[in-house]
């Protein structure tokens, strides 16, 4: 683990490769296609699918191949599912709980939440990040009366390939924080359910921009997520 004295020496190295990678990398949009729908019978089951660019599809070329769109088919035969997709690019923990306050009240029975890996980026203390999360699910539970939260853990960062060292070391360790505390706070509450982001890392599960997930990672995330979602 590098020490305070280590991180401050490589800030201007790690400023000028962020800098860099912001220049450089290639934008992909997020997929056209649904971001709401209805599918299949059963019990009845509202689901909120909220978070950042992965949840938002980013890296796939229609919705129906991103994460939101590989979900539903998973879950008919088991329940008459009503979702919503709200995601975008560049959403943090702060961002999303602005999101939420102004939407009007709904009813969902589960959220799915995909977050943490831009509150990295901008270099969110862990402290402040616990709070976001204890906001984030009080938020849920009484404006929108879920019942049960799916947390997404963080990606390891560390393994993005788009991302120079020492650069991508640094992001990763913190990824890595933010994820364990998320995984602790999950433990402590039984409406929580940590997920851990366990996705292969070879080059066919990653987006052509080295840091999104491909359509067959966006794949096999949704087989992980339709294990906890069925009755």
């Amino acid at each position: 683990m590098l020490s305070l004295a280590a991180k401050l020496a490589l800030s201007p190295l790690l400023a000028a490769q962020a800098l860099y990678v912001m220049r450089t990398a290639q934008l992909l949009p997020e997929p056209e296609g649904p971001r709401s729908g209805t599918a299949g019978s059963g019990p009845k089951h509202r689901l909120l699918i909220l978070g950042d660019s992965s949840v938002a599809g980013v890296g796939a070329s229609h919705q129906s191949q991103a994460l939101s769109g590989q979900l539903p088919p998973l879950l008919v035969p088991h329940l008459a599912l009503e979702w919503q997709l709200i995601a975008r690019t560049g959403a943090t923990s702060k961002s999303t709980l602005r999101t939420l306050e102004n939407l009007p009240e709904q009813r969902f029975d589960t959220a799915f939440v995909g977050l943490g890996v831009n509150d990295v980026t901008r270099l969110t203390s862990p402290s402040t990040w616990l709070k976001q999360q204890h906001a984030l699910h009080a938020l849920l539970h009484g404006k929108f009366g879920v019942k049960r939260i799916l947390r997404s853990g963080l990606p390891p960062m560390h393994r993005f390939p788009l991302l120079p060292q020492p650069l991508r070391y640094v992001l990763g360790r913190d990824a890595k924080r933010l994820d364990t505390l998320l995984a602790k706070l999950c433990a402590a509450d039984s409406a929580l359910i940590h997920i851990p982001l366990n996705l292969p890392f070879e080059p066919r599960y990653v987006a052509a921009d080295g840091y999104h997930p491909s359509e067959a990672a966006y794949a096999k995330w949704a087989q992980i997520i339709a294990q906890h979602l069925r009755p």
